[in-house]
């Protein structure tokens, strides 16, 4: 074979499968696209100075979206969209387990509390922010030098670029900082959900499970005033008009074939040490999943008395289920692969290359040592913190309260130096998240979990209790007084009303406690042991922001290569392709699953109910033109091994010619270590195949107007 023939092939297989690694548009340039297979170049995905596929991909409540249409209509998962679903469904108006869809624009539903973000464009902000950082010797003087200047930072850029949102993303600890600005849209409207029996097919049992037969998708719409700003929600407010939109292929796409994801993941942990592994898998995800669980249990419980209880609890035990699943998969994944102990092999060979050179030594010699420290410290204070982190969510009243509490103190500061919730630029979300909140409360679920918790610190000696807990447990009988405070708070309460909270928003601290709200108490007491915590914490990050800026120069030398920072939730690209995987011995799993497989799973029971009408048409093999030709049936999901994380629900799955051909919605159970490591032969995501989301707006629901708008005749 000719040496150029063996250098093309040498390429080909290191390019033909996926490759570890969310690029930022910053880093699109690593990739050799052309070798990849993509028919796209770089300014095809990314061009700051032209129109690109990036901006057809938006951010919509820490999900994912894109345009499909040229007037704002976004697709993205139904889990997504889940919250505007729930918060306009009612017994009579069920559009949670009936689904929804709206005929013309009139009938679109205002989605209270979605905004949209689109990327314009991204800046290095490093030099300011660790000049302001290194000018403090305490650290945690640093980390607080640090959020003023990242404050300030988009202070002035907003300044210069009104309606638009300015952000800026770590992208390595202690060492590059990126300023995004963003469009952003606050007037979304809900467009399309499947039923319940389509959208959530599966439920929480098939969740991170392939194969995979859950029609997880919903069509949202951005509105804007009639002059083309950023507006709220009015009557005549016209349509999005995005620079970019995708495509349809309706073809779909086949097994081994390229695809491409386009998306905001959220957090990895890549770059992260072994200590770090060893407290998230023997500490804090432990505790969180037998904390989540009984709340889930508790409100599934409660959720069976009436459809009115399991509509206001259905957003809430989503979201628990979600983590408490995601979390089981890390902890299952980081011992089937013992990853703590490769993390600490590698970092002893890391040591040896430091130790090895007296240079590197006197700089770094200790760099390791000093983060186990930390990891040390954390872990003993760590039945203490998770439930001081805790204790806000484990109570409606109480956080609404506390919120209300912090408000009085921070209204009295310079905007700048005020907590990010209550700065001018978003005072009028964090009132508007207190409002949506209150549409999901169920006191009875409320007040039983908020005994649980107190009840939790009993198991804490009684120096490791908050002010708060100390004045509540001070009786003779702790559960008699606990049982006699939740009997007579949440009957005392006025902060349950969202007009009185509104009423007293930044009122003087001395006002609020003159009204003797029973949870206003509560949080005024623990506000200042909160504020300790948060200063605990300032400092250790200070340190870790040095330690890890240490720790990623010295990886660089030993490796001979740069990195792609960890996911932080800015716009990323990964690739891979069309592929099943084997999970154990004798086991393999295709790619792609089919409605067979929905009508071969179907009990008529929850969480496997499937609409009676999507099994006839089934029957009927009323497939029209979205059957896959080798399958005979038309497909519902599809796996693929890209690189993806939380944050990528909503993606756009496209192929080689950025062409949407999926939509992106959840990992294989193995696949949930994603954050803390990939593998070609594991990690695999999955997604809703663009042929049964055409086919059941088509065949289904009868949605022929939207099929129009994404131009699918």
């Amino acid at each position: 074979m000719p040496r150029s023939m063996i250098l093309w092939l040498f390429i080909f297989l290191q390019w033909a499968s996926a490759e570890e690694g969310m690029y930022p548009m910053s880093e699109l340039h690593r990739i050799d696209f052309a070798a990849v297979g993509f028919q796209l170049s770089e300014k095809d995905i990314f061009n700051p100075d032209s129109i690109s596929l990036t901006d057809a991909i938006v951010n919509i409540n820490g999900c994912t979206g894109s345009f499909v249409s040229p007037q704002g209509l976004m697709l993205t998962n139904h889990h997504c969209a889940f919250g505007a679903i729930q918060r306009v469904s009612s017994p009579d108006h069920d559009y949670l387990q009936d689904g929804f869809a709206a005929l013309s624009m009139t009938d679109e539903i205002p989605a209270k509390g979605y905004t949209v973000r689109i990327t314009e464009s991204y800046r290095d902000v490093s030099d300011p922010i660790l000049s302001a950082m290194a000018v403090e010797n305490d650290f945690a003087l640093r980390t607080k030098a640090k959020e003023r200047k990242i404050k300030e930072l988009i202070a002035e850029v907003e300044k210069d670029n009104p309606g638009k949102r300015a952000e800026v993303a770590e992208m390595f600890n202690g060492k590059s900082y990126m300023l995004f600005i963003y469009k952003f849209l606050r007037d979304v409207r809900l467009v399309y959900a499947p039923p319940f029996g389509i959208g959530n097919f599966g439920g929480e049992e098939d969740n991170w499970v392939w194969p995979r037969h859950t029609g997880d998708f919903a069509f949202m719409r951005a509105y804007v005033a009639p002059d083309g700003s950023s507006a709220d929600y009015a009557a005549d407010n016209v349509p999005y008009v995005p620079r970019k939109y995708l495509r349809v292929a309706p073809q779909g796409v086949d097994d081994q074939e390229l695809i491409f994801l386009l998306g905001y993941p959220g957090r990895t942990f890549r770059h992260s040490t072994s200590h770090y592994l060893e407290y998230e898998s023997t500490v804090r995800m432990p505790f969180i999943v037998d904390w989540y669980g009984f709340q889930i249990k508790l409100m599934e419980d409660q959720s069976r008395k009436d459809r009115d209880v399991a509509l206001k609890l259905a957003s809430p035990i989503k979201g628990l289920s979600n983590t408490y699943k995601n979390y089981r998969g890390k902890l299952k994944g980081i011992k089937r692969i013992d990853l703590v102990t490769k993390k600490q092999n590698e970092e002893k060979q890391l040591q040896a290359f430091i130790d090895a050179d007296p240079q590197r030594k006197a700089v770094h010699g200790s760099t390791l040592q000093e983060i186990s420290r930390l990891y040390r410290e954390r872990t003993e204070a760590a039945s203490y913190e998770m439930l001081m982190d805790q204790f806000l969510r484990s109570s409606r009243p109480l956080g609404i309260a506390y919120t209300l509490y912090q408000s009085s103190i921070e209204s009295q500061k310079p905007d700048l130096e005020r907590e990010s919730a209550f700065m001018e630029r978003n005072v009028s979300r964090t009132k508007q998240r207190l409002r949506l909140g209150l549409a999901n409360f169920y006191q009875p679920a409320d007040q039983l979990i908020f005994a649980a918790f107190l009840n939790k610190w009993q198991e804490l000696p009684p120096s490791q209790h908050p002010a708060a807990i100390r004045k509540l447990l001070a009786d003779k009988n702790p559960q008699k007084a606990i049982d006699k405070f939740l009997n007579g708070a949440y009957t005392k309460t006025r902060v349950l009303d969202s007009d009185w909270v509104m009423a007293y928003w930044g009122c003087q601290p001395d006002e609020l406690v003159k009204l003797k709200d029973p949870f206003i108490d509560i949080a005024r007491t623990l506000y200042p042991d909160m504020q300790a915590l948060r200063e605990i914490r300032r400092r250790r990050s200070g340190e870790l922001d040095k330690l890890y800026a240490q720790l990623m120069d010295v990886k660089q030398l030993f490796e001979g290569s740069d990195f792609i920072p960890d996911a932080n939730g800015t716009q990323r690209l990964t690739f891979g392709r069309i592929r099943g995987y084997s999970p154990a011995d004798a086991v393999t799993y295709h790619p792609i699953t089919t409605v067979g497989g929905i009508v071969e799973k179907n009990t008529g029971q929850d969480p496997f109910d499937a609409p009676a009408q999507l099994i006839d048409l089934h029957r009927e093999k009323d497939f029209g033109r979205f059957m896959h030709e080798k399958l005979h049936d038309v497909p519902v999901a599809i796996l693929y091994d890209a690189d993806t994380t939380g944050g990528n629900s909503g993606s756009a799955v496209m192929n080689a010619r950025g062409e949407l051909v999926g939509l992106n919605f959840d990992r294989a159970f193995e696949a949930t270590i994603n954050d803390y490591a990939w593998s070609q032969d594991y990690s695999r995501s999955i997604g809703v195949d663009i042929r049964y989301i055409l086919w059941v707006l088509q065949k289904y629901s009868g949605a022929v107007n939207l099929l129009q708008e994404m131009g699918v005749e």
